[in-house]
């Protein structure tokens, strides 16, 4: 019997995986086919959701946006992966020692929302196995809830190369890190046509 996969993205989690490797160069990434790489023999991918939010202007990161614009854009040709958002707050920041102060920004929704697709596609029995890939301990409880409902289905997770989660390895079916090579050989086409004709470019930035 085939075994439904459904894949869970935390998008900024596995961006700072990444960064912090210095592996910018894998930043063009195809979601759908990184998921299905990730695949053992039985199983089929049923669907992937990823889950970021827009970066906010602050003045000097117009370039910032205008790649992650690209990248989503590029993300939203391929059928089988839905975006899913969360957003940036606010929060002022202060240094105790010399009393300066500044705006930084905190993500926000995102584990939230994650919590939220995996719990209701597990009521749903849209999945066998939910693919989870991040090292966000703060999934730890809806992943310990769908196990715990629903003996029968496995809940994997796929830590981002730079990241782990010890909560999370005690909370999951299995775990494993993705690999460099799974990353280089899950990589868009350095042109993406989109359905109105436009051609994206993958950011020189990004080579």
């Amino acid at each position: 019997m085939t075994r439904r996969v459904i894949a869970y993205i935390d998008g900024f989690n596995l961006y700072h995986g990444l960064r912090s490797k210095g592996w910018r160069k894998y930043y063009w990434l195809d979601l759908h086919a990184l998921s299905a790489s990730l695949l053992k023999p039985g199983q089929t991918l049923a669907g992937v959701h990823y889950f970021t939010s827009r970066i906010k202007a602050d003045g000097g990161n117009a370039r910032d946006m205008q790649r992650q614009t690209a990248y989503l854009e590029a993300l939203g040709t391929l059928p089988s992966v839905r975006i899913q958002y969360g957003h940036f707050l606010d929060k002022p920041r202060r240094c105790y020692s010399c009393g300066a102060t500044w705006l930084d920004y905190e993500e926000k929704m995102t584990d939230v929302n994650i919590a939220m697709q995996l719990l209701t596609d597990a009521f749903d029995d849209h999945f066998d196995t939910a693919l989870v890939i991040s090292a966000d301990s703060d999934l730890t409880t809806p992943m310990r809830q769908v196990r715990a409902r629903f003996p029968a289905k496995r809940v994997i997770v796929a830590q981002p190369p730079g990241r782990s989660s010890f909560q999370l390895a005690q909370a999951a079916s299995a775990i494993f890190t993705i690999s460099e090579t799974k990353l280089r050989q899950s990589q868009l086409p350095a042109q993406v046509q989109r359905a109105d004709g436009f051609t994206l470019q993958r950011p020189a930035h990004w080579r």
